[in-house]
């Protein structure tokens, strides 16, 4: 059996899987990425924790994906990761070539990663054209063009979270103003929410819902048993997503927008708003031709699918360059 290794990177956590060809992770691990105080001994602990999951492995490894947040796919480094106790340019390949032997090691930022890893396992399959869109804390994003991933000069293309859905609007991470991040995610659906309660001057169900307590599950529930702030909630954000999701069709025409992340649990509460929106802001040639459908990768293993799924990309590649 050939199989891939998927490394996901995070602020937390450092996760680790063993994936065949057809998106089955068979062995799992995983380590405290904040047990590290520094990029040589974190590097140290990524290396064991590879070693150890490959032990006892049948067949044979074909390469490892990595995905992280700043990785860079051309330099192989992780650069200004600013929850990662990396430095400004971590050269996080070179050192696992080095250390491990692998030929064959990719690096990617976790939203690409994602994106590939609906290509390759989920509903983008049989697909040439989509757009994966992260919701998670922040807004990340994948873009495939012609069945490649769009990675831009430096490889950092496609961050469609930081474009301005609201002009002079929220404050973002990033130092601007109106990202559309800050709108629809699982922050900015809490913040939006929080507008929602001072505008019905308290009346809601859980506005008495303290800020750590208070997340997109909480909000849905509520939605969805009548809570008229709520609801409103996530109208809001639907209309600005899909507003911005129609700007994106304007540009790169694909056939399927697929939406992950916990806030798209809530199945038609987010997605019909988001899909009348998008329908609405479309030119007329465009509408009815681009589906939004939720992303067919299983939550709990998303990651280090999508991160393996960079060697199998990778490898077809090359296949079709012979």
């Amino acid at each position: 059996m050939n199989y891939a290794i998927g490394i996901d990177i995070g602020g937390t956590n450092t996760k680790l899987g063993v994936v065949d060809e057809k998106g089955t992770v068979i062995k799992r691990h995983e380590f405290k990425t904040t047990d590290y105080d520094g990029f040589a001994t974190y590097m140290n602990g990524l290396e064991k924790a590879v070693t150890f999951l490959t032990s006892n492995c049948d067949g044979e490894c074909m390469g490892i994906g990595i995905g992280a947040p700043n990785g860079n796919y051309y330099k192989g480094t992780i650069d200004y990761a600013p929850n990662l106790p990396f430095g400004l340019c971590a050269p996080i390949v070179d050192s696992l070539k080095l250390a491990l032997g692998y030929k064959h090691i990719y690096l990617s930022n976790d939203a690409n990663a994602a994106a590939l890893g609906e290509k390759i396992y989920g509903g983008g399959r049989n697909l040439d054209h989509f757009i994966v869109i992260t919701l998670g804390t922040g807004l990340g994003s994948g873009i495939i063009i012609d069945g490649k991933l769009l990675l831009g000069a430096d490889g950092f293309a496609g961050e469609l979270g930081h474009v301005c859905a609201v002009v002079n609007g929220r404050v973002c991470g990033c130092g601007k103003c109106g990202c559309l991040e800050t709108y629809a995610s699982a922050t900015g659906i809490k913040r939006t929410y929080l507008e929602m309660v001072a505008k019905y001057n308290g009346n809601s169900s859980i506005a008495n819902c303290s800020w750590n307590d208070l997340d997109a599950k909480v909000i849905e529930d509520a939605a969805k048993a009548g809570d008229i702030a709520a609801k409103q909630t996530y109208d809001i954000t639907g209309n600005i997503l899909g507003r911005c999701l129609a700007d994106f069709i304007h540009f790169s025409r694909p056939s399927t927008i697929f939406l992950f992340g916990g806030p798209v649990k809530s199945g038609d509460l987010l997605l019909k708003p988001t899909f009348a929106s998008m329908e609405r802001h479309l030119m007329p040639v465009f509408r009815g031709k681009v589906k939004l459908l939720p992303s067919e990768l299983p939550e709990s293993d998303a990651a280090i699918l999508g991160a393996s799924a960079m060697v199998w990309s990778a490898l077809e590649q090359d296949d079709k360059v012979l």
